[in-house]
């Protein structure tokens, strides 16, 4: 877990055992005048749509610190040193209580190694927002050192289009709840019915692809598994799954929830859709399965799902995602 440190469990974030017999670490839970960092681990952003989401955290009555002066490298925010120093300056800053990506892009598989685990193995967890190419950092954070998470809205990908981008009160919930459980309808349809315990786990279908056979590989047992992505061509997803599939990790998850995959449809007319690889390659695992749910990319108000914890899925009708346990700690 890094550098040794003299620090109690309560002030570590350490509260349960649920992750294979080793920790599961919370943040705390952010409030009015919580202070959010915005950092760019990915791809730039664009000044217009930045103020819109950073007015919007506002208007949740967040305090919010601006990262500085970025000098774009391509496709990433700045150099990989530049983007790692952001990151680590907002988990030591005492004053920020969380952070939030700007957005996603691409990069955030950059800033991670054994060494950046040794770095803040030792320091308290402090709330991790943001979807898309976020969900590598947050897999990283999870196996390695077992910290929860929030996937949900970005600052310049879903928090800039205001309520119309986002569903408020799952992402206040998430960030926010400490005394019991909370659900949301996931607005889908159920692929195989039924419902299932397990820990909610997962991301962006690529990103969680390109965890295989690296040291924090997302280990998928007991999981309620959350897949998402866009601008796939179904023949893509179906490549993505079968990868999944065939590197096991479909074995002993508990439930699905799968995403609307948007920008995916069928390249040529009457050939198959992502819905229909979704049911062949998913439905004969005979575990309850929610296909459509507006998470990560989705041109609908965007549902907020903590990462971590426990949840029922109950895949009948639209299905309903039950999360039984906070993410965050009082």
């Amino acid at each position: 877990m890094g550098a040794a440190s003299t620090a109690s469990d309560s002030e570590m974030g350490v509260t349960g055992h649920d992750r294979a017999g080793a920790p599961v670490r919370k943040p705390k839970a952010l409030g009015a005048g919580s202070r959010l960092a915005v950092i760019a681990p990915a791809s730039p952003g664009h000044a217009e749509p930045e103020e819109r989401g950073v007015a919007e955290l506002q208007r949740l009555g967040f305090a919010v610190e601006r990262g500085g002066a970025r000098t774009s490298q391509g496709y990433f925010a700045a150099s990989g040193p530049e983007r790692r120093a952001e990151l680590l300056r907002a988990l030591r800053d005492p004053k920020v209580d969380a952070f939030i990506s700007l957005r996603g892009g691409y990069g955030s598989n950059y800033l991670l190694d054994e060494a950046l685990a040794a770095e803040i193995g030792a320091l308290a967890p402090k709330c991790v927002i943001g979807f898309s190419d976020l969900t590598s950092l947050q897999v990283f954070l999870w196996q390695k050192l077992g910290w929860t998470s929030i996937y949900g809205p970005m600052v310049a990908a879903g928090l800039e289009g205001g309520a119309k981008g986002y569903d408020e009160a799952s992402f206040l919930n998430a960030i926010r709840k400490t005394d019991g459980a909370w659900s949301m309808t996931l607005q889908g349809d159920a692929l195989w019915s039924g419902s299932a315990e397990g820990v909610v786990l997962g991301g962006c279908l690529t990103l969680i692809a390109t965890t295989l056979g690296t040291p924090w590989e997302l280990d998928t047992r007991g999981a309620i598994l959350l897949l998402e992505d866009r601008g796939m061509k179904p023949w893509q997803v179906d490549r993505a799954l079968i990868h999944l599939q065939q590197a096991g990790k479909f074995k002993g998850a508990r439930g699905i929830v799968l995403g609307d995959f948007p920008d995916c449809a069928a390249a040529v007319e009457g050939s198959p859709t992502v819905l229909d690889v979704c049911e062949r390659i998913l439905k004969p695992l005979g575990i309850p399965i929610v296909f459509g749910a507006p998470v990560g990319h989705t041109v609908r108000p965007m549902l907020t799902v903590p990462l971590g914890v426990r949840a029922r899925l109950s895949a009948t009708g639209a299905g309903v995602l039950e999360i039984l346990e906070d993410a965050v700690t009082p």
